[in-house]
């Protein structure tokens, strides 16, 4: 049985923690801003993602805040400058990050008092954080405001200008190492999720050729109490059905669907959806 949740009866600060119990991990965005004097100021935001790569867009979401309704420095810089910079939060820095929630008085830099370093910018005028291994200079398109009670969201449209990547986190490819850059996420309530180690792996599949679905299999596989739903889904993956000399060719020696999982955990797919439709 699944709870609903009406969010014209749910009050607002649960409605949040639903969504952000729901929407996660999420990336976070590290935003370094200056006030109209000049001063520094630096927050966390998770209501973040990236939009668009050509021109290269990121969104931010600061939104009022849910017990007076009140907005955030970052929300007060960016109106007055239009710039802004996107630093990213590794697991290094996680702990110096949460510092920078605390609601410090308006034009107390927060890279003081969470042990961070102002890096000049090269093409706008709020800094760097050193520590963090991408900084992201941008140049704010727009603002889009989503309402005028707590909770209600101010989006933030970011272009891109200039970006600055650590090397030690980019491979012999030319891309990021999601185990070198260990980006932290954002959960619900005071939940984190650290991005390396085993719980990152890739899962590959191609986009063309087409792959025969799920709808292709027959149901004695798609019934399976053996076979898992990742592994049933691995199978509806392959390109083609195997030909009747493929599965023709298949010699048994045992339970067909625990040799076929078997072979399904090594990579052989085509092999194991063979051995089933013998």
């Amino acid at each position: 049985m699944k709870r609903r949740i009406d969010p014209k009866e749910t009050a607002t600060r649960d409605m949040h923690q639903f969504l952000l119990g729901s929407v996660s991990p999420r990336p976070i965005a590290f935003v370094s801003t200056v006030d109209k004097d000049g001063n520094h100021n630096l927050a966390p935001y998770s209501f973040f993602n990236a939009f668009s790569s050509n021109p290269p867009l990121l969104v931010f979401s600061s939104n009022r805040r849910v017990r007076d309704n009140t907005t955030k420095d970052t929300l007060a810089n960016v109106i007055s400058t239009k710039e802004a910079v996107i630093n990213v939060v590794s697991h290094s820095i996680v702990k110096n990050m949460t510092l920078t929630s605390v609601e410090f008085p308006a034009g107390t830099s927060e890279f003081s008092k969470a042990g961070l370093t102002p890096m000049n910018s090269e093409l706008v005028t709020p800094p760097r954080v050193k520590e963090s291994p991408v900084n992201m200079e941008c140049k704010v398109k727009d603002i889009i405001t989503l309402g005028t009670g707590g909770g209600a969201g101010h989006l933030i449209i970011c272009e891109v200008v200039m970006m600055h990547i650590n090397e030690d986190v980019i491979d012999d490819n030319n891309r990021i190492d999601p185990h070198k850059i260990d980006l932290m996420g954002r959960m619900g309530r005071s939940f984190y999720v650290r991005a390396s180690g085993e719980n990152v792996y890739p899962i590959v599949q191609t986009v063309t050729p087409l792959v025969i679905g799920y709808d292709a299999l027959p149901e004695k596989i798609k019934t399976s109490e053996i076979l898992s739903a990742a592994d049933i889904a691995t199978l509806a993956s392959v390109n083609a059905l195997p030909s009747k000399e493929e599965i023709d060719a298949i010699e048994l020696n045992g339970d067909p669907e625990l040799i076929a999982k078997d072979f399904i955990s090594d990579g052989y797919k085509e092999k194991a959806l063979a051995i089933l439709l013998k």
